[in-house]
């Protein structure tokens, strides 16, 4: 078998989209013939603590699914304080530094990006080696911290951030980009580097969820899954949605820094249509949704060359999308017809299109997920999307 290494900041047992991509590609690679294996940190996102079982270790090694992993200590932290979360970073860069440059490795390493100073760090020790660098880039930074206004524009922050930019596009081999504005970006800079339409597409199509019987006269339960961060801004949107006399519920499901804020909103006012569960096992998560109706992806600011994955992700289990983010995620739901776009920020037309939603009746949401369900078995295949990337040579 063809050995291949993945080095990456998340992977399971964390929750989240990154880490659940990832191991995604892993399996994926496995089964199409690579002897696959992943350098993580010890896992502890998204709480920022080591988890119980990891506690009191400096590495740890094992074989799960028949991937091989390496996880290495980090000083973990969730900290909004960016100082901490660089710390945080930089200690596992560091370690994992002084691992690539002393052990044995495979000459063929795909680099998980952002973040950047992990990639920097990787791809730097890499290239001493000689090793045929795959970069997966999954967001553009540091464009996305400027639009998210955690950075500053012509910062001596931004500055050594885009040198780091550069220099691990510079160096990789190719680059997988996960949408073509990421692919875009980086030939603006490097016109000739060979690049790879990378899309998050899913493993998992679930036919019985959409043939779940409904009762006309319930109410359309609306859900957003996953990070409660900065740049979901779903404390914001809850604080702007009116749904008092609508036929629409919203169900939140996830954890991150804004559940706190959340929590407290909730509990100050009991009568806004809103329910949080918390974060939830992957499976169990699925199963909760049967019951559910349409998938809410927002986003609090147009992120260039984001492409959140939860489209994908939620057409696959038949569920139409409203999608308030912008961007290139816009466009692919409008051209396959996959729900509803609201321009990011526009908080008077979320309103306007829940209430076209209300009226709408669950009897022809039923109807959108069958249709959904189907495109998105036949255009959103990771099985073909995997073949097509190893025909053309790029792992």
């Amino acid at each position: 078998m063809k050995d291949i290494l993945i080095i990456s900041n998340y992977y399971p047992p964390e929750k989240g989209a990154a880490a659940n991509r990832i191991e995604q590609l892993a399996l994926k690679l496995n089964q199409n013939g690579y002897e696959v294996s992943v350098i993580s940190p010890l896992p502890n996102y998204p709480k920022g603590e080591i988890f119980p079982e990891y506690k009191g270790k400096f590495s740890v090694t094992e074989k799960i699914q028949n991937i091989t992993l390496k996880r290495l200590w980090i000083y973990p932290s969730n900290s909004s304080n960016i100082f901490k979360r660089i710390i945080s970073t930089f200690s596992f860069s560091t370690i994992l530094f002084f691992h690539l440059l002393f052990a044995k490795t495979p000459k063929k390493v795909i680099v998980q990006s952002p973040p950047l100073l992990l990639s920097f760090t990787a791809v730097f020790a890499l290239w001493i080696k000689r090793k045929k660098i795959i970069l997966n880039v999954s967001d553009l930074w540091p464009t996305a911290a400027i639009e998210l206004g955690v950075l500053k524009k012509n910062s001596i922050s931004h500055k050594m951030l885009l040198f780091i930019e550069r220099f691990i596009y510079k160096k990789a081999t190719h680059i997988f980009g996960q949408s073509n504005e990421i692919i875009n970006h980086i030939h603006s800079i490097f016109p000739e580097k060979k690049c790879f339409l990378y899309r998050n597409y899913p493993d998992h199509f679930v036919e019985n969820i959409i043939h779940k019987n409904e009762t006309p006269d319930e109410p359309i339960k609306l859900f957003y899954a996953g990070l409660l961060g900065v740049a979901q801004g779903v404390f914001e949107l809850i604080q702007k949605l009116y749904l008092k006399n609508l036929n629409v519920e919203l169900h939140i499901f996830g954890d991150g820094a804004e559940k706190a804020q959340i929590v407290d909103y909730m509990n100050q006012n009991p009568m806004q249509k809103i329910v949080f569960h918390g974060m939830l096992d992957r499976n169990v998560l699925h199963e909760k949704l049967m019951s559910l109706d349409i998938a809410l992806v927002p986003l609090k600011t147009r992120i260039y060359g984001s492409v959140p994955s939860k489209i994908f992700e939620y057409s696959a289990l038949g569920f139409p999308v409203l999608y308030f983010g912008g961007g290139e995620g816009e466009n692919i739901v409008e051209e396959n017809n996959l729900g509803w776009v609201v321009p990011v920020e526009d908080f008077n037309g979320l309103n306007t299109t829940l209430q076209q939603i209300s009226e709408t009746g669950k009897i022809k949401i039923q109807d959108m997920k069958k249709t959904i369900f189907n495109h998105a078995k036949q255009n959103f295949n990771l099985d073909k999307q995997m073949k097509d990337l190893i025909e053309n040579d790029a792992f």
